[in-house]
């Protein structure tokens, strides 16, 4: 009875010292052309219910540029570039520039069913993981983004790869 007490006791203390482990969505691995990179991989719904992925990704050594993806369904939407991505906290607000076509991959891509923008005057202007907004005039009115989500972001800056 003693042993089987302690190991219950021995998980629980486990399971809520080290919780920021289960929920980590930050990856590291090498894209198609083989350099490495870390990447934030979420799956967002705006305020009509229709999910986004959100891919917040930085190639190469710590202090590198960080990029947000939007993805939206293929087929279901068509992106004209150059479009610039709104996000609000409260009473601050920035504006992401599209640098969507400076990607060769998805300059080419026919569907025109995702975006890039840079993250980086975003990410050096938040000092804490708070609430964001995005908007992406004439796709979607309000994409909400998590205080979790925006921690995954910043982490992303000073990231070392292995």
């Amino acid at each position: 009875m003693r042993r089987l007490l302690c190991s219950v006791l021995a998980a629980l203390l486990l399971v809520l010292l080290t919780p920021g482990l289960a929920w980590a969505q930050v990856h590291q691995h090498e894209n198609e052309n083989g350099v490495a990179m870390v990447r934030s991989l979420e799956s967002l719904r705006d305020l009509d219910y229709v999910s986004w992925q959100a891919v917040a990704y930085r190639e190469g050594a710590a202090g590198g540029p960080v990029v947000l993806r939007i993805v939206g369904y293929p087929g279901k939407l068509r992106l004209d570039h150059p479009i610039d991505l709104q996000v609000f906290a409260g009473r601050r607000e920035w504006s992401l520039s599209d640098i969507t076509l400076k990607n060769p991959a998805l300059a080419q891509d026919g569907r025109d069913a995702a975006a890039e923008f840079a993250l980086d005057p975003l990410l050096a202007d938040l000092s804490n993981n708070r609430p964001l907004r995005l908007v992406l005039p004439g796709v979607f009115t309000e994409l909400p983004v998590p205080p979790y989500v925006v921690g995954e972001w910043r982490s992303l800056q000073a990231l070392p790869l292995s």
